[in-house]
């Protein structure tokens, strides 16, 4: 676990305390909110860090920003690496329990750690803002501190079978997943969505480096679309071995997909005819201020969900800033959060989803090496 060091000189992109009304609690004094944590619960290490270190440094530069506000009265943020691994998330999510510094947590960052860590974190009364788990069912758990920050895999399954199927004219349609909570909700969702157009479904093992059985599968069920629910590292070496043995189909991906692991995986075949989909907002979109201040910070272009867990940050601060230094009643302020972010406007249901007005799913094409926003698409 480590802390963010030190301000750097950024410029504020939206005022801390935004314009929303929050209820309930007390509030701290201003010095009681010195020394408050927030934590990032999520992969930044292992083979799934690409897509936690994205979310990791929007937060980062969030809190930096704050800091150079705030020089005499710094909040912290601090992460909580699971590695994407469910089976160490209730540990994590218990020490984030047990030091009551830490008012809020950024995450859990994928679907399955998120199933094993939010019971942890409800009862502990940690409020939570996933900005990348979007497993349908998380929010109907019943857990009061759950927020979700971006659209859900059924607003995300839709979409892409909606793609799929209206601008790929998909007739025979091959699903793949890898049998996780993420890849095989997503999944469901486009087989529900695209019905008898789904020729055949086929699940590989997480960290599966040997795909002839599904490449031979795709070959006899002659599919002209595949879709594949999982992460980057086994897309990527999917869509290497099913080019390599000559086969064309149009490859499709959820947003796990959507990072550079992708390209170091698939090699010479990442371009060859890959669209991905995210229920995340293209970086270019996000204004002209958050993307130059990342760039600026980190050298890079934004990554998936930097600019929602961008906004995630700031919501928190927000509240830290406004005196909720405790549990109670930051988790009202965040239950009655309604103001703009740079990725959407930010107001939640009573289950933690956004409103539907605020959902947006996109189609990302893979060209020269990048994620190119090619259009919006409807979750319908």
């Amino acid at each position: 676990m480590r802390a963010t060091l030190g301000p750097m000189a950024v410029l504020a992109l939206l005022p801390v305390v935004a314009g929303c009304v929050a209820t309930g609690g007390d509030e701290a004094s201003p010095a009681a909110v010195c020394g408050s944590r927030i934590a990032v619960l999520g992969p930044l290490s292992g083979d799934s860090a690409d897509l936690g270190g994205y979310i990791f440094d929007g937060a980062r530069l969030a809190f930096d920003q704050d800091r150079a506000e705030h020089p005499d009265c710094p909040v912290d943020l601090v992460d909580y690496d699971s590695q994407g691994d469910p089976k160490q998330a209730p540990a994590l999510a218990q020490r984030i329990v047990d030091d009551p510094r830490i008012v809020g947590v950024i995450g859990p960052g994928f679907s399955g750690e998120a199933e094993a860590a939010l019971p942890i974190l409800d009862q502990g009364g940690v409020t939570t803002i996933t900005t990348s788990a979007t497993r349908t069912e998380l929010s109907q758990r019943g857990w009061s501190t759950f927020h979700r920050l971006i659209g859900n895999d059924t607003a995300q399954g839709r979409a892409a079978g909606w793609y799929i199927d209206q601008v790929l004219d998909g007739a025979a349609v091959f699903v793949i997943d890898d049998g996780g909570a993420y890849g095989r909700g997503l999944a469901d969702e486009v087989v529900d969505r695209l019905g008898a157009k789904v020729v055949q479904r086929a699940t590989i093992a997480p960290r599966t480096t040997d795909f002839a059985a599904v490449v031979g599968q795709v070959r006899s069920a002659a599919a002209d679309v595949i879709f594949y629910g999982g992460y980057y590292g086994e897309a990527g070496r999917l869509q290497r071995q099913l080019r390599s043995a000559g086969l064309t189909p149009t490859f499709v991906a959820g947003d796990a997909v959507k990072a550079d692991g992708y390209f170091r995986t698939a090699g010479d075949y990442a371009d060859a005819d890959v669209v991905i989909t995210c229920p995340c907002l293209p970086p270019e979109r996000a204004g002209e201020e958050f993307p130059r201040r990342y760039r600026d910070a980190f050298g890079m272009e934004p990554g998936t969900n930097s600019a929602e867990s961008y906004d995630a940050a700031r919501v928190f601060l927000a509240g830290l800033r406004a005196g909720h230094s405790d549990r109670t009643s930051m988790e009202a302020f965040v239950d009655a959060y309604d103001a703009p972010g740079v990725a959407t406007h930010i107001v939640w249901t009573k289950t933690g989803e956004l409103v539907d007005s605020s959902v947006s799913v996109w189609a990302f094409r893979v060209e020269g090496g990048l994620f190119v926003a090619e259009r919006s698409i409807p979750a319908s």
